[in-house]
């Protein structure tokens, strides 16, 4: 059996080397079974990683956003077979292009309408185009989505995520719905959607459901000047593997006051206040007492739901780190041991981040790992599965 100390020796190799600074909590039945921070929040003014330690989730704000889905499922809000116009009017007539040989791409009516599903499972055929371009791509939906969003982001204004969401129903998607996997809007669509039922934004769905029920006080959509001052400094490593900084002007919209209550929400959060939400989760829907989520409702999230085609798409779109895992509501999930060589549990599931962030919750161990860094890009999957291999080396 393996020791934490091995861990302690990873995290700090990683730091010795182009990642500025990391953490790292594991725990087990709500318990902390390690807990490390290593190198710099900020190497310019020499601040260390700790606790307190405010990370950017970006993507990993997503488990946020399917869990309270799932939350609102069990409440007999929808049914995932539910077509999402029935919530999301604009998306009544949706259409799809059709590549002919030879032809320019053709806009036809979809066979069958987008799900609750298809969205949860990034099926829905819609990548992500998150602002207009100024350039034509070879793929003619984002093109439609960039010209789409355009109108509500005039000036610099930042769009509400239903202002997003409505705009894209009028784009014709890559495909028929549910028979291919693509990374995109699929959570944004999940978000809209949450609002509809809610009559609340995201933001606020994440404080009442989740922040303030796990008591994560280093949790926020918006962040104060206090917590903006425990923010990480991001780092992008340079071809000639220096760290540079990317620029604060781009933090702007993550302060009180800085984007509408109502735009995409990003979680920004410590990672031991993100191991409390995966212990939750690892743990039956339960955290010291109290019952967010059914455990069997979890057992659905984090059951594949994704056809051979479909995982063909996940595989080749992601790296090492998912090798062997399918895709559930909204996580990857572990079914298979010998692709990505895994002494992990089958069932375990989660995500990670654009900024380095990485999670994962086995039901099966009653375990969450919670690993975050504070780099963009810099195969940050490679980091993920070493943390992973090391972690559950140590656990009975």
């Amino acid at each position: 059996m393996g020791t934490f100390k091995n861990l302690d020796r990873l995290l700090d190799s990683f730091t010795q080397g182009s990642i500025p600074g990391c953490a790292c909590v594991v725990m087990q039945n709500h318990d902390i079974l390690y807990e490390s921070y290593s190198g710099f929040a900020d190497i310019e003014k020499g601040a260390k990683i700790n606790e307190r330690s405010i990370f950017r989730q970006a993507s990993t704000t997503k488990l946020f956003t399917y869990a309270i889905g799932m939350m609102l499922f069990e409440e007999g809000a929808f049914r995932f077979t539910d077509p999402i116009y029935d919530f999301l009017p604009e998306w009544k007539n949706t259409t799809k292009y059709v590549q002919i040989p030879g032809r320019a791409a053709q806009v036809v009516p979809v066979e069958h309408p987008i799900t609750v599903k298809d969205a949860f499972t990034m099926s829905c055929g819609l990548p992500y185009c998150m602002r207009p371009l100024d350039h034509v791509t070879d793929n003619p939906t984002v093109n439609a989505m960039s010209e789409a969003v355009r109108p509500y982001c005039k000036d610099g204004k930042i769009p509400t995520l239903r202002d997003e969401v409505r705009a894209m129903g009028a784009v014709p998607i890559m495909f028929e719905p549910g028979t291919h996997w693509l990374y995109g809007l699929g959570s944004e669509i999940v978000g809209a959607i949450v609002e509809v039922i809610t009559g609340k934004s995201v933001r606020q769905n994440m404080k009442e459901r989740l922040i303030d029920p796990l008591g994560l006080k280093d949790t926020a959509t918006f962040l104060d000047e206090e917590m903006m001052g425990r923010l990480v400094t991001c780092y992008q490593i340079t071809p000639d593997k220096k760290k540079e900084p990317m620029p604060r002007e781009l933090d702007d919209i993550i302060k009180i006051g800085g984007a509408p209550e109502y735009s995409r929400a990003n979680l920004n959060c410590s990672c031991r206040d993100f191991a409390v939400f995966m212990s939750m989760l690892a743990n039956g829907g339960r955290y010291k007492g109290e019952s967010l989520l059914g455990r069997k409702t979890i057992d659905l999230m984090r059951t594949n739901q994704l056809g051979p085609d479909q995982l063909r798409d996940f595989w080749h779109y992601n790296g090492v780190d998912i090798l062997g895992y399918g895709y559930g509501m909204g996580v990857r999930t572990l079914m298979d041991k010998a692709p990505g060589a895994s002494n992990g549990s089958l069932g375990a599931f989660g995500w990670s981040g654009g900024y380095g962030s990485w999670a994962e919750t086995s039901p099966e161990d009653h375990l969450s790992i919670v690993y975050m860094h504070n780099t963009q890009g810099e195969h940050n999957e490679l980091f993920h599965v070493k943390v992973r291999d090391v972690v559950y080396g140590c656990i009975e």
